[in-house]
């Protein structure tokens, strides 16, 4: 943009330094009041999941009396007073299989609707971020790499998926069953109960110590992550550059400090989400010896059965697993929150005001336009248009012309609302721009800019973008006219032809045609022209010269261009310099005037050359 846009060098554009939503809670809020969507479903899974753990938990108390069964008839054959109940020992198996054959099937719907949920809620995500991409203001994403945005439409949005669907399912089914397992081993003896309840929290001060650490890292592997695809993604777009200027070893170098760094947080992740579960083991197994302990001390006694302590020790064991199971999601849960915090940040971006109440949507433009006192800029702490009024009657062919950086493009921006001015006021037909709805006034708008844009598709498709519903025969016309039907039938498939984003294989020049074309069928009210012809060769230049000569007829235009000699027919000359129009004429009068126009024009010939 004429000097003013914030992008870094090639290969050196880097993360921006903020991430609104780091801290823990407020990522996990934000992500649950996302997910209040879905409450009935959470409701269905929590019921599941209950269900599941009471049959599961059930079974280990039943196993109990089996076991006890067999003490005892074994007991008694020794004795010689009785013998083994094997039909109430069967009778007590099959019901502890039917017990865990339900839960299995419980847990199986629990998980089915979590997936589902998962699915959801990456799916509206998705559909979310489309819809935020498309109603951002342009600095968003001049300030930002493509690379950052596309990692957090894909990868964040892939990895909270599977945290979520693994996470949650995982964190209700610990907590269930850490309630149930509490419940059933009180009911068998609250002292070895003590305890399990006494030793078993030290699971809890290392799980919450290693997640400190664990989220931290998480969070920012996933930035260095985003900063790894946004400098693939521009290397890709940008190898003939890369290759041109024999920027591969410095660009590999640069890959290999992002790498480096991506491997280190990835390594510091890994290593404290990965001490978690050992950890935990550790504390779960002198649980177990301690239970082992204190219970055959009480058995002894008399106060305990063998089936009721081998049953306590199965739930002690089971008692301690979800504790290991929390602490591995509570680590996995920092992976999805940091990709959460990153996502809703996006989402939360602020968009482009909406229209105003009874907006005008006119279908056609006069093309008068007023600029009058109007101040932009970019960055508060540098200057760029000050001041700057002009008034353009329908009709007049209005060039913009100076050096670079000097407010150009800024200015046909300005015009076609990507930015609004801070200062001042801008009219077309008498009304303020801010009175129009956006899409109404870009309809009445066409611009052909420097830099090409095409879509994957056909070469039809991508001359129809501006009028969908053109025929045929009225894209050939549009083609004609920009000179660009010869070499569009030279190609294999002619029309139709199928050409990759930006254009694939295409020269510059050709794809500059299109973008000509395209404008062509548009037929709009005003025209812009911010270096049109600037890949196109002098022969085809004055061509098309000619064809825009016939479509700005009875238009209003504005032409921005460095080559001054394409601009000497303009009814206005704009000379502008450091943002403000410090000269304003015809061709001829500003050559007369010999000031900034007159040095500006010879500069572009040989001395021999230059005017007296």
């Amino acid at each position: 943009m004429s000097g003013q846009r914030r992008r870094g060098p090639m290969g050196g554009r880097g993360m921006r330094p903020t991430e609104k939503a780091k801290d823990f809670k407020g990522a996990m809020g934000k992500l649950f009041r996302y997910m209040g969507r879905y409450k009935l479903r959470f409701v269905m899974v929590f019921i599941f999941a209950i269900a599941g753990t009471i049959f599961n938990i059930a079974g280990p108390k039943i196993l109990g009396k089996a076991t006890t069964e067999l003490y005892t008839g074994l007991v008694a054959k020794v004795n010689g007073t009785g013998g083994i109940d094997f039909t109430k020992i069967g009778t007590i198996l099959l019901w502890t299989l039917g017990l865990y054959v339900a839960s299995a099937c419980f847990s199986f719907i629990q998980g089915w609707i979590m997936t589902g949920i998962s699915n959801d809620v990456t799916y509206n995500l998705r559909k979310d971020i489309s819809k935020k991409i498309n109603r951002l203001p342009m600095n968003y994403f001049e300030s930002r790499t493509n690379g950052e945005i596309l990692s957090r439409v894909t990868n964040d949005v892939d990895t909270l998926q599977m945290s979520l669907n693994q996470s949650i399912t995982q964190l209700i089914t610990s907590v269930t069953t850490l309630i149930g397992v509490f419940v059933m081993m009180l009911s068998i003896n609250v002292w070895i109960t003590l305890v399990v309840v006494v030793v078993t929290p030290l699971s809890f001060f290392i799980a919450r110590f290693i997640a400190k650490k664990t989220y931290a890292m998480f969070q920012k592997q996933s930035a260095v992550r985003g900063e790894q695809t946004g400098f693939i993604d521009e290397m890709i777009t940008n190898q003939k550059v890369v290759t041109a200027y024999s920027k591969e070893a410095d660009n590999q170098k640069q890959f290999d400090e992002i790498n480096e760094r991506l491997a280190k947080y990835s390594m510091r992740a890994t290593f404290f989400s990965s001490i978690t579960n050992p950890a935990t083991r550790f504390v779960n197994s002198i649980v177990y010896a301690a239970v082992a302990l204190f219970g055959a001390m009480i058995a002894i006694r008399g106060n305990i059965s063998v089936g009721m302590l081998s049953c306590f020790l199965s739930y002690a064991n089971q008692y301690t697993k979800p504790f290991n199971d929390i602490s591995s999601v509570v680590t996995e849960f920092q992976n999805a929150l940091a990709c959460a915090a990153r996502i809703m940040e996006f989402i939360e971006e602020e968009p482009v005001p909406a229209d105003p109440e009874g907006a005008l949507q006119p279908s056609h433009l006069d093309g008068k336009v007023e600029l009058q006192h109007i101040r932009f800029s970019y960055l508060p702490d540098r200057k760029l248009i000050e001041d700057l009024s002009v008034d353009v009657k329908p009709g007049m062919r209005v060039a913009i012309v100076g050096p670079t950086g000097c407010g150009k493009t800024t200015l046909i921006n300005l015009l076609m609302r990507f930015y609004d001015v801070q200062g001042g006021q801008i009219t077309i037909d008498g009304t303020p721009v801010q009175q129009i709805g956006r899409k109404a006034l870009r309809k009445n708008f066409g611009m052909v800019l420097q830099d090409t844009w095409l879509k994957c598709g056909s070469i039809l498709e991508n001359i129809r973008m501006g009028n969908p519903g053109a025929s045929y025969d009225e894209v050939v016309a549009a083609a004609k006219k920009a000179h660009a039907h010869s070499f569009i039938q030279r190609l294999p498939e002619g029309y139709y032809t199928k050409i990759g984003e930006d254009g694939g294989s295409l020269s510059q020049g050709q794809k500059q045609l299109l973008c000509i074309a395209r404008i062509m069928l548009c037929n709009p009210s005003v025209l812009i022209l911010d270096e049109a012809t600037s890949s196109i060769d002098t022969t085809t230049e004055m061509r098309i010269q000619q064809a825009f000569l016939t479509l700005m007829e009875g238009r209003t235009s504005f032409i921005v261009a460095h080559r001054l000699s394409t601009i000497k027919g303009a009814d206005l000359i704009l000379v502008m310099k450091d943002g403000t129009i410090i000269e304003q004429g015809t061709h001829t009068s500003l050559l007369a005037d010999k000031g900034f126009y007159y040095h500006l024009y010879n500069s572009q010939f040989p001395e021999t050359d230059q005017l007296a």
